[in-house]
């Protein structure tokens, strides 16, 4: 056999691994998973209502349970709205407010044993890794498989622009 054909079987592995990408693809699976985590903590909560009510933190001056149902809104609301990419950077900033308050309450300690709270040792890493998903998508944005997407190729066919202005973006 040819030196260079058996060579070619490692080479060709790895242009096709490492030099497709599957940008679009990836984002809509970031934006399944993220909404999909954030929704179920919601449901959670909208099915102990009651239990959580007694526990959760006053937020901002607000009763503990105006912040609980508008942590259950946020948590179900825009979780439903990421992961169809409609609207995606802007009903990603009041679940990334909602992390932020939440990580603040985890690492002072307000928050002592409420039924909502993981039992994992460090719990200050869940916001923190919700944090680091929601900063990557509001700078990579929805990608091609959104409604975002196929919102704005009708806007800008409805304009007679050129959809040169997405990829400017």
């Amino acid at each position: 056999m040819d030196r260079h054909k058996v060579l070619d079987l490692p080479r060709k592995i790895y242009v096709t691994t490492t030099g497709y990408s599957y940008t679009h693809l990836g984002r809509l699976f970031l934006r399944l998973f993220v909404g999909i985590m954030l929704l179920q903590f919601g449901i959670r909560q909208l099915n102990d209502a009651e239990i959580i009510c007694s526990s959760f933190p006053s937020v901002m001056g607000l009763p503990p349970e105006i912040s609980m149902w508008t942590m259950i809104c946020i948590e179900i609301g825009c979780s439903l709205f990421i992961m169809a990419g409609f609207l995606t950077r802007i009903m990603i900033i009041p679940p990334f407010i909602a992390m932020s308050v939440a990580e603040y309450y985890l690492l002072h300690d307000v928050v002592s044993t409420a039924a909502y709270r993981l039992s994992w040792e460090q719990p200050g890493y869940l916001p923190i890794m919700f944090l680091g998903i929601y900063f990557f998508l509001i700078l990579v944005g929805p990608g091609k498989i959104s409604v975002d997407y196929f919102l704005s190729l009708h806007l800008l066919h409805s304009t007679d622009s050129s959809e040169d202005e997405l990829e400017e973006v």
